[in-house]
Protein backbone atom coordinates (compact mmCIF):
# COMPACT_ATOMS: atom_id res chain seq x y z
CA UNK A 1 0.00 0.00 0.00
CA UNK A 2 1.50 3.65 -0.99
CA UNK A 3 2.06 5.83 1.56
CA UNK A 4 0.09 9.45 1.15
CA UNK A 5 -0.83 12.55 3.80
CA UNK A 6 -4.04 13.59 0.92
CA UNK A 7 -6.67 11.44 2.66
CA UNK A 8 -6.52 9.15 5.53
CA UNK A 9 -8.94 6.82 4.98
CA UNK A 10 -8.53 4.67 7.70
CA UNK A 11 -9.02 7.61 10.53
CA UNK A 12 -12.15 8.29 7.94
CA UNK A 13 -13.66 4.96 8.50
CA UNK A 14 -12.83 4.97 12.25
CA UNK A 15 -14.51 8.26 12.60
CA UNK A 16 -17.46 7.12 10.82
CA UNK A 17 -17.69 4.00 13.30
CA UNK A 18 -17.16 5.86 16.23
CA UNK A 19 -20.05 8.22 15.35
CA UNK A 20 -22.55 5.33 14.65
CA UNK A 21 -21.09 3.94 18.02
CA UNK A 22 -21.85 7.25 19.79
CA UNK A 23 -25.46 7.14 18.28
CA UNK A 24 -25.81 3.76 19.25
CA UNK A 25 -24.61 4.29 22.75
CA UNK A 26 -26.80 7.80 23.25
CA UNK A 27 -30.12 5.76 21.92
CA UNK A 28 -29.66 2.73 24.70
CA UNK A 29 -28.87 5.68 27.49
CA UNK A 30 -31.83 7.08 26.55
CA UNK A 31 -34.14 4.13 26.39
CA UNK A 32 -32.59 2.86 29.54
CA UNK A 33 -33.14 6.51 31.48
CA UNK A 34 -36.98 6.83 29.81
CA UNK A 35 -38.04 3.43 30.32
CA UNK A 36 -39.40 3.86 26.60
CA UNK A 37 -37.51 2.08 23.66
CA UNK A 38 -39.67 4.04 21.55
CA UNK A 39 -38.69 8.07 22.19
CA UNK A 40 -39.49 9.74 18.47
CA UNK A 41 -41.16 8.94 15.36
CA UNK A 42 -37.36 7.97 14.06
CA UNK A 43 -37.11 5.09 16.68
CA UNK A 44 -39.93 3.43 15.30
CA UNK A 45 -42.71 5.36 13.46
CA UNK A 46 -45.18 2.71 13.15
CA UNK A 47 -44.54 1.59 16.98
CA UNK A 48 -44.86 5.31 18.26
CA UNK A 49 -48.29 6.02 15.90
CA UNK A 50 -49.46 2.75 17.63
CA UNK A 51 -48.33 3.94 21.16
CA UNK A 52 -49.93 7.10 20.12
CA UNK A 53 -53.57 5.43 19.68
CA UNK A 54 -53.35 2.86 22.46
CA UNK A 55 -52.79 6.27 24.82
CA UNK A 56 -55.86 7.49 23.46
CA UNK A 57 -57.91 4.69 23.86
CA UNK A 58 -56.30 4.42 27.64
CA UNK A 59 -57.41 8.26 28.48
CA UNK A 60 -60.98 7.75 26.95
CA UNK A 61 -61.33 4.38 29.14
CA UNK A 62 -60.33 5.98 32.17
CA UNK A 63 -62.54 9.10 31.75
CA UNK A 64 -65.37 6.43 30.35
CA UNK A 65 -65.41 4.61 34.28
CA UNK A 66 -65.72 8.20 35.49
CA UNK A 67 -68.34 9.20 33.59
CA UNK A 68 -70.19 5.49 33.98
CA UNK A 69 -69.46 6.23 38.08
CA UNK A 70 -70.94 9.81 38.12
CA UNK A 71 -74.48 8.35 36.08
CA UNK A 72 -74.32 5.76 39.13
CA UNK A 73 -73.91 8.68 41.43
CA UNK A 74 -76.88 9.86 39.87
CA UNK A 75 -78.95 7.07 39.73
CA UNK A 76 -78.25 6.75 43.44
CA UNK A 77 -79.70 10.32 44.65
CA UNK A 78 -82.60 8.91 42.49
CA UNK A 79 -82.96 5.82 44.17
CA UNK A 80 -82.84 7.44 47.34
CA UNK A 81 -85.37 9.58 46.71
CA UNK A 82 -87.74 6.92 45.66
CA UNK A 83 -87.01 5.19 49.05
CA UNK A 84 -88.32 8.06 50.79
CA UNK A 85 -91.51 8.14 48.81
CA UNK A 86 -92.19 4.57 49.13
CA UNK A 87 -91.71 5.03 52.91
CA UNK A 88 -94.08 8.40 52.42
CA UNK A 89 -96.93 6.23 50.00
CA UNK A 90 -96.69 3.63 52.92
CA UNK A 91 -97.83 5.27 55.65
CA UNK A 92 -99.94 7.42 53.15
CA UNK A 93 -101.79 3.44 53.18
CA UNK A 94 -101.75 3.58 57.07
CA UNK A 95 -103.56 6.62 56.91
CA UNK A 96 -105.93 5.76 54.23
CA UNK A 97 -106.81 2.34 55.69
CA UNK A 98 -107.89 3.79 59.24
CA UNK A 99 -109.86 6.60 57.34
CA UNK A 100 -111.84 4.05 55.61
CA UNK A 101 -113.27 2.50 58.96
CA UNK A 102 -116.46 4.02 59.61
CA UNK A 103 -115.15 4.76 63.40
CA UNK A 104 -113.60 7.98 62.83
CA UNK A 105 -115.80 10.84 63.56
CA UNK A 106 -115.33 13.89 61.06
CA UNK A 107 -112.68 15.89 63.23
CA UNK A 108 -110.88 12.54 63.20
CA UNK A 109 -111.17 12.31 59.54
CA UNK A 110 -109.87 15.45 59.43
CA UNK A 111 -106.72 14.92 60.88
CA UNK A 112 -105.59 11.82 59.20
CA UNK A 113 -106.75 14.13 55.70
CA UNK A 114 -104.29 16.81 56.93
CA UNK A 115 -101.41 14.53 57.82
CA UNK A 116 -102.11 12.83 54.55
CA UNK A 117 -102.26 16.19 52.37
CA UNK A 118 -98.74 16.95 53.74
CA UNK A 119 -97.37 14.01 52.50
CA UNK A 120 -98.70 14.62 49.36
CA UNK A 121 -97.25 18.26 49.23
CA UNK A 122 -93.72 16.12 50.48
CA UNK A 123 -93.56 14.14 47.50
CA UNK A 124 -94.08 17.31 45.54
CA UNK A 125 -91.22 18.20 47.49
CA UNK A 126 -88.92 15.61 46.81
CA UNK A 127 -89.55 15.85 43.31
CA UNK A 128 -88.84 19.56 42.61
CA UNK A 129 -85.87 19.51 44.78
CA UNK A 130 -84.00 16.87 44.48
CA UNK A 131 -80.35 17.59 42.34
CA UNK A 132 -77.75 16.22 41.21
CA UNK A 133 -74.69 18.56 40.69
CA UNK A 134 -77.21 21.55 41.00
CA UNK A 135 -79.21 20.34 37.99
CA UNK A 136 -82.82 18.94 38.94
CA UNK A 137 -83.28 15.01 38.72
CA UNK A 138 -86.53 13.85 38.05
CA UNK A 139 -88.14 15.14 35.09
CA UNK A 140 -84.90 16.57 33.35
CA UNK A 141 -84.88 14.54 30.29
CA UNK A 142 -82.52 12.25 28.60
CA UNK A 143 -79.47 12.56 30.37
CA UNK A 144 -76.84 10.02 28.15
CA UNK A 145 -73.97 8.67 29.58
CA UNK A 146 -71.43 8.15 27.62
CA UNK A 147 -68.62 5.47 27.95
CA UNK A 148 -65.69 4.33 25.20
CA UNK A 149 -62.32 3.90 23.80
CA UNK A 150 -62.51 7.45 21.59
CA UNK A 151 -63.49 5.22 18.44
CA UNK A 152 -67.11 5.66 17.31
CA UNK A 153 -67.37 1.85 17.10
CA UNK A 154 -66.11 1.20 20.81
CA UNK A 155 -68.65 3.89 22.48
CA UNK A 156 -72.12 3.83 23.63
CA UNK A 157 -74.52 5.95 25.28
CA UNK A 158 -76.82 4.95 28.05
CA UNK A 159 -79.94 7.36 27.91
CA UNK A 160 -81.11 7.30 31.37
CA UNK A 161 -85.00 8.64 31.57
CA UNK A 162 -85.86 9.76 34.90
CA UNK A 163 -89.02 10.63 34.95
CA UNK A 164 -90.93 13.72 36.84
CA UNK A 165 -91.84 13.07 40.34
CA UNK A 166 -95.40 14.80 41.69
CA UNK A 167 -98.42 13.88 42.97
CA UNK A 168 -99.48 13.70 39.34
CA UNK A 169 -96.70 11.78 38.18
CA UNK A 170 -95.50 8.82 40.07
CA UNK A 171 -93.33 6.18 38.89
CA UNK A 172 -93.76 4.53 35.61
CA UNK A 173 -95.36 1.63 34.33
CA UNK A 174 -95.03 -0.59 31.16
CA UNK A 175 -91.54 1.09 30.13
CA UNK A 176 -89.68 -0.72 27.22
CA UNK A 177 -85.56 -0.88 26.74
CA UNK A 178 -84.18 -0.39 23.29
CA UNK A 179 -80.99 -0.94 21.83
CA UNK A 180 -79.60 0.66 18.37
CA UNK A 181 -76.49 -1.52 16.68
CA UNK A 182 -75.01 2.12 16.64
CA UNK A 183 -76.44 4.24 13.55
CA UNK A 184 -76.30 7.28 12.85
CA UNK A 185 -77.99 9.88 10.27
CA UNK A 186 -76.23 12.42 8.70
CA UNK A 187 -77.65 15.74 6.98
CA UNK A 188 -74.91 16.63 5.11
CA UNK A 189 -75.09 20.80 4.91
CA UNK A 190 -72.63 21.39 2.17
CA UNK A 191 -74.08 19.38 -0.66
CA UNK A 192 -75.60 21.36 -3.24
CA UNK A 193 -74.93 23.69 -5.64
CA UNK A 194 -73.32 26.72 -4.43
CA UNK A 195 -72.73 26.08 -0.80
CA UNK A 196 -69.29 25.74 1.19
CA UNK A 197 -67.91 23.16 3.32
CA UNK A 198 -67.68 25.89 6.11
CA UNK A 199 -71.69 25.66 7.32
CA UNK A 200 -72.10 27.14 10.61
CA UNK A 201 -74.44 27.22 13.17
CA UNK A 202 -75.78 30.72 12.31
CA UNK A 203 -76.33 29.88 8.55
CA UNK A 204 -79.64 30.36 7.50
CA UNK A 205 -82.66 27.54 6.96
CA UNK A 206 -84.98 28.21 4.29
CA UNK A 207 -88.71 26.42 6.13
CA UNK A 208 -86.46 23.47 7.22
CA UNK A 209 -88.56 21.24 9.41
CA UNK A 210 -88.21 17.61 10.17
CA UNK A 211 -89.84 14.68 10.22
CA UNK A 212 -89.95 11.55 12.07
CA UNK A 213 -91.69 8.65 11.79
CA UNK A 214 -91.73 5.90 14.33
CA UNK A 215 -93.06 2.69 15.66
CA UNK A 216 -93.99 2.17 19.02
CA UNK A 217 -93.52 -0.83 20.72
CA UNK A 218 -97.41 -1.75 20.36
CA UNK A 219 -96.67 -1.86 16.69
CA UNK A 220 -98.65 0.96 16.01
CA UNK A 221 -97.02 4.19 14.13
CA UNK A 222 -96.44 7.83 15.16
CA UNK A 223 -94.35 10.94 14.02
CA UNK A 224 -93.13 13.60 15.40
CA UNK A 225 -92.52 16.91 12.94
CA UNK A 226 -90.25 19.54 14.54
CA UNK A 227 -90.78 23.36 14.41
CA UNK A 228 -89.72 25.28 10.98
CA UNK A 229 -86.21 26.20 12.44
CA UNK A 230 -84.42 29.35 10.87
CA UNK A 231 -80.77 28.37 11.44
CA UNK A 232 -78.84 25.33 11.66
CA UNK A 233 -78.68 25.64 15.26
CA UNK A 234 -82.60 26.05 15.40
CA UNK A 235 -83.05 22.36 13.80
CA UNK A 236 -80.57 21.02 16.36
CA UNK A 237 -82.33 22.08 18.81
CA UNK A 238 -85.47 21.44 17.62
CA UNK A 239 -84.15 17.84 17.04
CA UNK A 240 -83.05 17.62 20.51
CA UNK A 241 -86.39 18.48 21.80
CA UNK A 242 -88.52 16.34 19.66
CA UNK A 243 -89.01 13.57 22.24
CA UNK A 244 -87.87 10.47 20.41
CA UNK A 245 -84.49 10.27 22.59
CA UNK A 246 -82.21 11.54 19.30
CA UNK A 247 -78.90 13.75 19.82
CA UNK A 248 -78.26 16.08 17.24
CA UNK A 249 -74.55 17.56 16.96
CA UNK A 250 -72.88 19.83 14.36
CA UNK A 251 -69.90 18.15 13.00
CA UNK A 252 -68.13 16.98 9.98
CA UNK A 253 -69.10 13.81 7.65
CA UNK A 254 -66.03 11.80 8.86
CA UNK A 255 -66.86 12.51 12.47
CA UNK A 256 -70.50 11.55 11.79
CA UNK A 257 -68.66 7.89 10.40
CA UNK A 258 -69.66 8.90 6.55
CA UNK A 259 -67.15 5.99 5.19
CA UNK A 260 -67.46 8.66 1.71
CA UNK A 261 -67.07 11.29 3.90
CA UNK A 262 -64.58 14.44 4.50
CA UNK A 263 -64.96 17.91 5.90
CA UNK A 264 -67.92 18.43 4.60
CA UNK A 265 -70.22 19.94 7.62
CA UNK A 266 -73.93 18.85 8.67
CA UNK A 267 -76.01 17.84 11.89
CA UNK A 268 -75.23 14.09 12.89
CA UNK A 269 -78.01 12.65 14.24
CA UNK A 270 -77.68 9.84 17.06
CA UNK A 271 -79.87 6.99 18.61
CA UNK A 272 -82.34 4.45 17.25
CA UNK A 273 -82.74 6.59 13.85
CA UNK A 274 -82.60 5.38 9.82
CA UNK A 275 -83.56 6.50 6.67
CA UNK A 276 -85.08 3.61 5.91
CA UNK A 277 -89.25 3.05 6.88
CA UNK A 278 -88.87 1.62 10.60
CA UNK A 279 -89.73 -2.15 11.03
CA UNK A 280 -89.59 -2.08 14.91
CA UNK A 281 -89.90 0.07 17.73
CA UNK A 282 -86.05 0.19 17.41
CA UNK A 283 -85.65 2.21 14.34
CA UNK A 284 -87.14 5.61 13.49
CA UNK A 285 -87.33 6.79 9.61
CA UNK A 286 -85.84 10.92 9.35
CA UNK A 287 -87.67 13.03 6.36
CA UNK A 288 -86.67 16.53 5.66
CA UNK A 289 -87.94 19.05 3.71
CA UNK A 290 -87.18 22.71 3.06
CA UNK A 291 -83.62 23.36 2.41
CA UNK A 292 -80.77 24.82 3.53
CA UNK A 293 -79.84 28.58 2.77
CA UNK A 294 -76.11 29.19 3.49
CA UNK A 295 -74.87 32.44 4.42
CA UNK A 296 -71.78 31.62 2.51
CA UNK A 297 -73.22 33.06 -0.98
CA UNK A 298 -75.14 30.24 -1.81
CA UNK A 299 -77.73 30.98 -4.91
CA UNK A 300 -80.76 29.21 -3.46
CA UNK A 301 -81.84 26.52 -1.18
CA UNK A 302 -81.46 22.56 -1.55
CA UNK A 303 -82.72 19.79 -0.07
CA UNK A 304 -80.87 18.31 2.78
CA UNK A 305 -79.33 14.51 1.77
CA UNK A 306 -79.70 12.69 4.99
CA UNK A 307 -77.13 9.59 4.98
CA UNK A 308 -77.16 6.32 7.19
CA UNK A 309 -73.38 6.49 8.67
CA UNK A 310 -71.80 4.22 11.29
CA UNK A 311 -73.01 5.66 14.88
CA UNK A 312 -72.16 5.05 18.77
CA UNK A 313 -74.62 2.22 19.93
CA UNK A 314 -77.30 3.72 21.90
CA UNK A 315 -79.55 2.23 25.30
CA UNK A 316 -82.63 3.69 25.70
CA UNK A 317 -85.76 3.50 27.68
CA UNK A 318 -89.44 4.85 27.67
CA UNK A 319 -92.08 5.50 30.30
CA UNK A 320 -95.16 4.70 29.10
CA UNK A 321 -97.66 5.64 32.06
CA UNK A 322 -97.37 7.18 35.55
CA UNK A 323 -99.69 7.04 39.01
CA UNK A 324 -101.21 9.48 40.28
CA UNK A 325 -102.72 11.16 42.98
CA UNK A 326 -104.08 13.73 42.20
CA UNK A 327 -107.29 15.05 43.54
CA UNK A 328 -107.10 12.22 46.21
CA UNK A 329 -108.46 12.77 49.95
CA UNK A 330 -109.03 11.53 53.12
CA UNK A 331 -112.28 13.47 53.46
CA UNK A 332 -114.65 10.77 54.65
CA UNK A 333 -114.52 6.78 54.26
CA UNK A 334 -115.70 6.65 50.23
CA UNK A 335 -112.59 9.15 49.59
CA UNK A 336 -110.39 7.61 51.59
CA UNK A 337 -111.23 3.38 49.70
CA UNK A 338 -111.04 5.26 46.84
CA UNK A 339 -107.22 6.80 47.61
CA UNK A 340 -106.41 3.36 48.38
CA UNK A 341 -106.75 2.14 45.48
CA UNK A 342 -104.56 4.63 43.77
CA UNK A 343 -102.11 4.34 46.49
CA UNK A 344 -101.57 0.52 45.63
CA UNK A 345 -101.45 1.48 42.12
CA UNK A 346 -98.43 4.77 42.97
CA UNK A 347 -96.59 2.35 44.92
CA UNK A 348 -96.20 -0.40 41.90
CA UNK A 349 -95.42 2.31 39.66
CA UNK A 350 -92.76 3.53 41.51
CA UNK A 351 -91.15 0.65 42.60
CA UNK A 352 -91.26 -0.15 38.73
CA UNK A 353 -89.59 3.08 37.80
CA UNK A 354 -86.96 2.04 41.18
CA UNK A 355 -86.91 -1.62 39.76
CA UNK A 356 -85.39 0.45 36.25
CA UNK A 357 -82.86 2.66 38.48
CA UNK A 358 -81.69 -0.39 40.34
CA UNK A 359 -81.28 -2.16 37.09
CA UNK A 360 -79.12 0.72 35.55
CA UNK A 361 -76.95 1.21 38.62
CA UNK A 362 -76.16 -2.31 37.94
CA UNK A 363 -75.47 -1.69 34.17
CA UNK A 364 -73.43 1.16 34.55
CA UNK A 365 -71.17 -0.58 37.35
CA UNK A 366 -70.79 -3.87 34.95
CA UNK A 367 -69.55 -1.05 31.73
CA UNK A 368 -67.73 0.56 34.50
CA UNK A 369 -65.77 -3.06 35.07
CA UNK A 370 -65.35 -3.85 31.24
CA UNK A 371 -63.94 -0.51 30.96
CA UNK A 372 -61.23 -1.06 33.75
CA UNK A 373 -60.60 -4.49 32.15
CA UNK A 374 -60.29 -3.27 28.79
CA UNK A 375 -57.68 -0.72 30.23
CA UNK A 376 -55.92 -3.11 31.80
CA UNK A 377 -55.27 -4.85 28.44
CA UNK A 378 -54.58 -2.23 26.69
CA UNK A 379 -51.67 -1.48 29.42
CA UNK A 380 -50.53 -4.78 28.56
CA UNK A 381 -50.38 -4.00 25.35
CA UNK A 382 -48.51 -0.96 25.46
CA UNK A 383 -45.99 -2.53 27.61
CA UNK A 384 -45.32 -4.79 24.70
CA UNK A 385 -44.90 -2.52 22.72
CA UNK A 386 -43.17 1.00 24.21
CA UNK A 387 -41.40 -0.51 27.10
CA UNK A 388 -37.16 -0.73 27.35
CA UNK A 389 -35.91 -4.54 27.87
CA UNK A 390 -33.27 -3.58 29.98
CA UNK A 391 -31.57 -7.08 30.02
CA UNK A 392 -31.06 -6.51 25.95
CA UNK A 393 -30.16 -2.42 26.51
CA UNK A 394 -27.63 -3.19 29.54
CA UNK A 395 -25.97 -5.51 26.96
CA UNK A 396 -26.24 -3.47 24.26
CA UNK A 397 -25.03 -0.40 26.74
CA UNK A 398 -21.34 -2.72 27.57
CA UNK A 399 -20.97 -3.78 24.10
CA UNK A 400 -21.34 0.29 22.42
CA UNK A 401 -19.24 1.50 25.39
CA UNK A 402 -16.41 -0.95 24.68
CA UNK A 403 -16.90 -0.21 20.69
CA UNK A 404 -17.14 3.09 21.56
CA UNK A 405 -13.31 2.84 23.53
CA UNK A 406 -11.99 0.89 20.66
CA UNK A 407 -13.56 3.48 18.30
CA UNK A 408 -11.43 6.28 19.77
CA UNK A 409 -8.44 3.93 19.96
CA UNK A 410 -8.38 2.90 16.35
CA UNK A 411 -8.80 6.68 15.65
CA UNK A 412 -6.09 7.50 17.57
CA UNK A 413 -3.76 4.88 15.70
CA UNK A 414 -5.29 5.28 12.76
CA UNK A 415 -3.79 9.45 12.73
CA UNK A 416 -0.44 8.28 14.02
CA UNK A 417 -0.03 5.81 11.02
CA UNK A 418 0.27 8.86 9.39
CA UNK A 419 3.60 10.21 11.13
CA UNK A 420 5.28 7.30 9.31
CA UNK A 421 5.75 9.73 6.31
CA UNK A 422 7.97 12.29 8.21
CA UNK A 423 10.45 9.41 8.73
CA UNK A 424 10.90 9.24 4.25
CA UNK A 425 11.42 13.04 4.46
CA UNK A 426 14.68 12.84 7.61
Amino acid sequence: MSLGVLNNISAVYAENALNNTSNSLNTVLQQLSTGSKINSGADDAAGLSLIDGLQANQTALTQSQTNAEEGVGLLQVADGALSQVTSLLNRAVTLATEASNGTLNSTQDAAANQEYQSILSEINNIGSTTTYNQEQVFGSGTVGIYTGDSSTAGASINNLSISSLSTSSLGDTGGTMSYSTGQNVFLNLSNGTGQTTNASLTDSIASTTLTINYETPGGATGSVTTAAATTVGGLIDAINNSGRGLTATFTTAAAAGDAAGGTEMGIMISGPVGTAAPTSSEQQLVITTGGYDTSQGATGASALVADNTGGIATISYTASGHGSLSGTDLSNQADAQAALNDLNTAIADVASQDGYIGAQINTLNAVSSVMSTQQENLDSAQNAVQATDYAAATSNMSKYEILNQTGIAALAQANSTQQEVLKLLQ
